[in-house]
């Protein structure tokens, strides 16, 4: 199976693909699609969504794995930034008709370093460990999007439980 794990950010979204079956992975690939602050939130979404259509026609996933939409009380503007971008990522994957399954990262994070309030530092040396990646995965938001693409490799292996979250867009 081929899964593509994204991390939304506005400044930095991190994609990663892996490709494997039950809890082996077999390859793995990962960047960042990064925006300039410089620029409106809506030329910066819109380059978001361009690059991430494009990388997901490429990459012809089996199904994508988004992190899903937290907000913290001090800071609701960021969870309200982050809805904006994980709303983009919804919008491609069910545009190119591949199912999308949102994970909270704490699931990420207790699955993949058995503790739901590990840190990224923690998350991203499980990340490193399990696939015997000889140095520091970077940017952080990469290596978030690599646990979440592992989730749904160890997961949803079969794709049985997304079958039915595909749907099909009417291009009226």
């Amino acid at each position: 199976m081929k899964i593509v794990g994204i991390d939304p950010g506005l400044a930095a979204t991190g994609v990663a693909v892996i490709e494997g079956a039950g809890l082996s992975v077999a390859r793995y690939s990962y960047g960042c699609i990064q925006t300039s602050a410089r620029q409106s939130v809506p030329i910066r979404l819109n380059r978001i969504y361009n690059q991430l259509a494009a990388f997901l026609t490429h990459q012809s996933p089996d199904f994508i794995v988004v992190e899903d939409v937290f907000s913290l009380e001090r800071f609701p503007k960021s969870g309200i930034m982050l809805g904006k971008v994980t709303g983009i990522i919804l919008l491609a994957g069910c545009q190119l008709h591949l199912p999308v399954k949102e994970i909270p990262v704490r699931t990420a994070k207790q699955i993949l370093t058995g503790n739901g309030s590990a840190n990224k530092k923690q998350l991203a040396e499980s990340v490193r460990h399990r696939l015997k990646h000889p140095g520091p995965i970077r940017p952080y938001h990469a290596s978030d999007a690599i646990a979440l693409a592992m989730v749904g490799l160890f997961r949803y292996n079969t794709g049985d439980e997304l079958a039915c979250e595909r749907h099909e867009v009417s291009r009226t």
